[in-house]
C-alpha cells in the first residue's frame, strides 16, 4: 500500500494553491489527502485530488476572522483581538483533525501550512512526521536581517542600520511573547508551551523540514534555520470556466489586482483604475476581481472590470501587472517575466515589495491617485523589463514540484543502509 500523506491548508488562495500544487505532483506516487473546509471542496476536487472538510458551516466565521473590514498591519490591538478570534477555532479544528485520524488512521507524513500548527501539534502527539509549508518566506524569523509585519523594512546599512534590524527583530519576539503570555494557558492546550525552541527558532513551524516557497535571489541575505529550504514557488492556477480578457491587438494591457482578499480595499481602487483608464485613452487597463467562479465581464472605454484572471492562461499577454504583493501574484508575475507595479496594502505584503524594489523588478506605487503617471513610466523603463527577464530565466530553471516529490521520497523511502555504502 502507498504511503498516505496529509495536506492541510486554510480555505484562502495563497495558502491552498501552493499546497494544491504539490498535492497533484504527490498524488502521482502516494495517496493523498488536502483537508481544509467546506467552502474549497469543489476547488480540491477540481484540482483532481481527495478532499476532507473540517469545521462544517464555519466558512464564514474563518472569512470573517481573516478578512477584517479593515487593515491590521502591524498594529497591536488589531493583531492581539485576531488571534484571539482564531485561537477558539484552533481549538475545534485540533478536537476535529484528531478525530478524523483517531477513526480513519493517522498519514505518514503531514504537510500543513504555515498559518495552522496545530495540524503539527495533533501529528506530533500521534507521532506522525510534520513537515511545514510556508508561501511567505519574509515572515520566518533568523538572527540577523530586517524583521517583516514592520512597514517592509530594506536590509539596515552600517552598524546603525543593523542595530536597527536587530531592535525590530527584538520588538517582534516581545510582542509574540507577550500575545502568548496573556493566552499561555489556552496556547498550551492547543500543544505549544513556548513559542521557541531552545536554537531560537520558531516552535510554530516544523523543526524537520519547512518548505518555503520561494527563491533566495528575491529574499535579503539571512541566516536561515535549520530546517528551512527554499525550494521555490509553486504556482497553481484552478481550472476556471471564466472567459478570456478583452485583448484589442497592438495595444498594451495592464492587469490590476487585489488578490482574493482585502474587499474593504477593492472598490476605491477599482475606481482609481477606472480615472486611471480615462487618463491613459491608448493603454487597455484591467480590473479583476479575483473570484474564479465569477464570469463577470463590464466594459467602459478602454477600462474593463473583470471577474476573474487565470494567470496560467491569461498573464503573459499582458505588459504590466499592478498588484498588491501577495507571494502568489508576485511569483506568478515574475515567472511570466513581467515588470510590476506594487501597492501593498496589509500583512507580509510590505516586505514583498521592499523585496522586488531591492531586485529592481518592480516599482513601488505609494499613492493610487498617482496610477495613471505610473504606468506610463513602467512601461517605459527598460531596466525594469531586463531585471525581470532575468529573474523569468531563474524560475524557468527550477522545479519546486519536483523537489518536494524527492524530498518526501527521501524521508517515506530512505535508502537501506546496504544500497548507502555500495559505490
Amino acid at each position: 500500500m502507498s504511503p498516505r500523506i496529509d495536506l492541510v491548508a486554510p480555505p484562502f488562495s495563497g495558502h491552498l494553491h501552493p499546497i494544491l500544487g504539490i498535492a497533484r505532483r504527490l498524488a502521482r506516487e502516494h495517496a493523498v489527502r488536502v483537508v481544509s473546509t467546506e467552502e474549497v471542496q469543489g476547488q480540491i476536487a477540481a484540482a483532481g485530488l481527495a478532499g476532507v472538510a473540517l469545521l462544517p458551516g464555519r466558512d464564514g466565521e474563518i472569512r470573517a476572522i481573516a478578512e477584517p473590514d479593515h487593515a491590521v498591519g502591524h498594529h497591536p490591538l488589531r493583531l492581539h483581538a485576531q488571534l484571539r478570534a482564531n485561537l477558539a477555532l484552533l481549538g475545534d479544528f485540533r478536537a476535529s483533525l484528531r478525530a478524523l485520524w483517531q477513526t480513519g488512521g493517522p498519514p505518514d507524513l503531514l504537510i500543513a501550512d504555515f498559518t495552522l500548527p496545530i495540524a503539527g501539534a495533533v501529528a506530533r502527539e500521534l507521532g506522525v512526521p510534520w513537515w511545514t509549508s510556508h508561501p511567505s518566506c519574509c515572515a520566518i524569523e533568523t538572527p540577523d536581517g530586517p524583521p517583516a509585519y514592520l512597514g517592509g523594512w530594506h536590509p539596515g546599512r552600517g552598524p546603525l542600520g543593523r542595530l536597527r534590524d536587530a531592535a525590530g527583530r527584538a520588538l517582534i519576539r516581545t510582542f509574540k511573547r507577550a500575545v502568548h503570555r496573556l493566552h499561555r494557558a489556552q496556547i498550551r492546550d492547543l500543544g505549544f508551551a513556548s513559542l521557541y525552541r531552545e536554537d531560537g527558532s520558531e516552535a510554530l513551524y516544523s523543526d524537520e523540514r519547512v518548505l518555503a516557497f520561494g527563491i533566495p535571489e528575491l529574499e535579503f541575505p539571512r541566516r536561515w534555520p535549520a530546517a528551512v529550504e527554499l525550494v521555490g514557488p509553486v504556482l497553481y492556477t484552478p481550472p476556471s470556466a471564466a472567459p478570456e480578457p478583452p485583448f484589442v491587438h497592438g495595444r498594451d494591457h495592464v492587469l490590476v489586482t487585489l488578490g482574493t482578499h482585502l474587499r474593504w480595499k477593492k472598490e476605491a481602487m477599482a475606481e482609481q483604475v477606472r480615472r486611471a483608464a480615462a487618463a491613459l485613452p491608448g493603454i487597455e487597463l484591467h480590473w479583476t476581481d479575483g473570484e474564479v467562479r465569477s464570469d463577470r465581464r463590464e466594459s467602459a472605454g478602454n477600462f474593463h472590470h473583470l471577474g476573474y484572471v487565470s494567470y496560467a492562461r491569461d498573464l503573459p499577454r499582458y505588459a504590466l501587472v499592478l498588484h498588491h504583493g501577495g507571494a502568489g501574484v508576485m511569483y506568478h508575475t515574475l515567472r511570466a517575466g513581467l515588470p510590476a507595479l506594487v501597492f501593498p496594502v496589509d500583512y507580509d505584503q510590505f516586505d514583498h515589495a521592499a523585496r522586488l524594489e531591492a531586485a529592481g523588478v518592480a516599482r513601488r506605487l505609494r499613492r493610487p491617485e498617482d496610477l495613471a503617471a505610473q504606468v506610463k513610466e513602467a512601461l517605459q523603463d527598460e531596466g525594469l523589463r531586463a531585471a525581470c527577464r532575468r529573474f523569468q530565466a531563474l524560475l524557468a530553471a527550477r522545479e519546486p514540484e519536483e523537489r518536494v516529490a524527492a524530498l518526501v521520497a527521501e524521508r517515506l523511502h530512505p535508502p537501506e543502509p546496504d544500497a548507502i555504502l555500495l559505490p
